[in-house]
């Protein structure tokens, strides 16, 4: 679906809605630029490694486990399918970025660690409200991407869905493993 006529309207129409959003509030971009970091490969680095560490110390072994594999799996998977599918970012972006657009990986890996951080925090009912703010934060950076014109909107569409593929496909295999290490 991505590179047909529909798509390319669809992707045209979600850059014309954030020109105007960005033309009748010109000092959201320092905003946005800052919300975007927080799925970069520096950040996701530091968080894919540290809040796994800091679960594991805290007597949390598997949620920790949980989470690097959400993290390091989405991001494997991410530079399979930017291999796989070669789209160019768009030409019109605001700040430069290296690297294919199709799917967006701050979308992808970004929906992968809040996404399983939202599951552990909902699965242990501790603030499910938290929870839920954590996928609205990872949307909002999905959404940072085509304001800032470095992803088309399907780019981040196609990251979200492979981000959810894959946190319902390592859930899906944790508890069948997890299942099995119980009853050894």
């Amino acid at each position: 679906m991505v590179f047909i006529a529909h798509s390319v309207q669809f992707d045209e129409w979600a850059f014309q809605q954030m020109d105007a959003l960005r033309a009748a509030s010109p000092n959201l971009t320092p905003l946005v630029a800052g919300l975007t970091f927080f799925a970069s490969l520096p950040f996701l680095v530091v968080a894919g490694a540290g809040i796994p560490i800091t679960l594991r110390l805290r007597g949390h072994r598997r949620e920790g486990l949980e989470v690097f594999l959400a993290v390091a799996g989405a991001a494997l998977l991410n530079q399979l399918l930017k291999t796989h599918f070669q789209r160019a970012r768009p030409s019109s972006a605001l700040v430069f970025q290296q690297g294919l657009s199709f799917p967006s990986g701050h979308a992808m890996i970004g929906l992968a660690l809040y996404g399983c951080l939202a599951w552990l925090l909902w699965r242990h009912r501790r603030h499910p409200a938290w929870a839920i703010l954590l996928l609205l934060f990872a949307v909002l950076i999905g959404l940072t991407r085509v304001y800032l014109h470095v992803h088309y909107a399907t780019d981040v569409a196609a990251g979200f869905a492979a981000g959810l593929f894959w946190l319902i496909l390592l859930r899906s295999a944790l508890r069948l493993w997890w299942r099995e290490e119980v009853k050894l």
